[in-house]
């Protein structure tokens, strides 16, 4: 369904803890994520915003912590600046045996207006969490291990 969030899910061979702090400290957030991230602080009511540039457009990124359970969950509110739309992304992590899994959820897309603004349509998304959380969170959360 069209109306329906984006969830991915995935298992990373690295403790919860890593996984946490490589989605909440913002000098590893800057490593994987967003370069461009200036601050970034788990705390309910944090607001930040930064640009990022895609296909030769800026996008003024606009987020705000909804929801913090230390090592277990991350939400916040995501807008883009001077475009409609607000949505929810949660991150939540679960303990496998010393593993984590990670599942990633992304309401309320569709407010973007997707249909209007086509670098705002769920499919971008869908292709852009695959790859945060399919290769690049993973690859840094099992790095270490490697080591």
């Amino acid at each position: 369904m069209e109306n329906e969030p984006i969830i991915i899910e995935r298992v990373y061979n690295a403790p919860v803890e890593r996984v946490w702090h490589a989605i909440t400290d913002l000098e590893q957030m800057r490593q994987w994520y967003f370069p461009t991230l200036t601050e970034f602080e788990p705390e309910i009511g944090f607001e930040t915003s930064f640009d990022v540039e895609n296909s030769g457009k800026v996008f003024l990124h606009i987020w705000k912590i909804k929801e913090v359970i230390p090592n277990k969950k991350i939400s916040y509110e995501w807008k883009f600046g001077g475009y409609p739309g607000d949505s929810l992304v949660s991150f939540e992590l679960f303990n496998e045996d010393g593993k984590t899994r990670i599942v990633l959820t992304h309401d309320k897309i569709e407010t973007f207006r997707g249909d209007i603004y086509a670098d705002l349509a769920k499919e971008n998304f869908v292709q852009g969490w695959t790859h945060f959380i399919g290769t690049a969170l993973r690859a840094f959360a099992e790095q270490e291990n490697e080591e």
